[in-house]
């Protein structure tokens, strides 16, 4: 796995926090000084950080676990649904939807909504409707794309959550914890790190900065799924092609 050096974290902005009258006194650590009124992130304990959550997340999907990306804001949105998409993890980029993981269940019933509207289409019975019944599901089909589209394949709750900016998606940070899910995050200097279990002290708000942060970390997620595929693979080969053949049995002639 390629590690991001310091000149790299530098060059896309990753140092820049917020403002010092912004702060979570609890991102101290991380914080390396004060420049013209903005906190300065320490790159090194970036760097640091960014790499254990890659080490952690190749492992994940090296086991065939899926992990939840999540960013709603305007400047996050289209980063993570471009990379989560290439890796093949599911993605939340529109609106979170309450409940999303604590009521897991009725999220699967809307997701299966969609699909049986999708069916209807294939069967011809979404024909037989009224012009404005036709209206309606096309619509109701739509916002269901919009908030679920992404997540439509998840049959079961996500193994782990990636967040860009935890103080915006605080309602989905809650809800993993109440379920034991671990969350890997970018916390800017507003944001509180001891609410996740892998925090990546970075710029939470520069398209450069929140890029490079995903690149990373989906590029670790791509070796392990290449991992787990090789693995598969080599299975595959280690079994014999044909059962072993059962010993004929004696004939009377033999056994006597």
């Amino acid at each position: 796995m390629a590690k991001k050096s310091v000149k790299e974290l530098l060059d896309a902005g990753v140092h820049f926090g917020h403002l010092t009258r912004k702060w979570n006194p609890n991102m101290a650590p991380y914080i390396f000084m004060e420049k013209n009124g903005i906190h300065i992130i320490d790159l090194h304990k970036t760097a640091v950080k960014l790499e254990d959550a890659s080490n952690a997340m190749e492992k994940m999907a090296a086991s065939g676990r899926k992990i939840l990306f999540v960013a709603t804001k305007k400047q996050a949105k289209d980063i993570v649904a471009k990379y989560a998409g290439d890796v093949n993890m599911p993605y939340i980029t529109e609106r979170w939807p309450g409940g999303m993981l604590t009521n897991f269940v009725t999220i699967r019933k809307a997701v299966k909504k969609m699909n049986s509207i999708d069916k209807m289409k294939k069967d011809g019975t979404f024909n037989s409707l009224s012009k404005k019944e036709r209206l309606q599901v096309d619509r109701q089909r739509a916002k269901l794309e919009k908030d679920l589209g992404s997540i439509s394949d998840m049959t079961r709750l996500p193994s782990a959550l990636f967040v860009v900016d935890i103080v915006n998606e605080s309602i989905a940070v809650k809800e993993a914890k109440k379920l034991n899910i671990p969350v890997f995050a970018i916390v800017d200097t507003n944001s509180d790190p001891r609410e996740v279990d892998f925090p990546i002290p970075a710029n939470d708000d520069a398209t450069k900065s929140i890029e490079i942060i995903m690149q990373t970390v989906t590029d670790a997620v791509r070796e392990g799924l290449t991992a787990r595929k090789a693995e598969k693979s080599k299975g595959k080969e280690d079994k014999p092609s044909k059962k072993a053949a059962k010993p004929a049995k004696a004939s009377k002639d033999e056994e006597e």
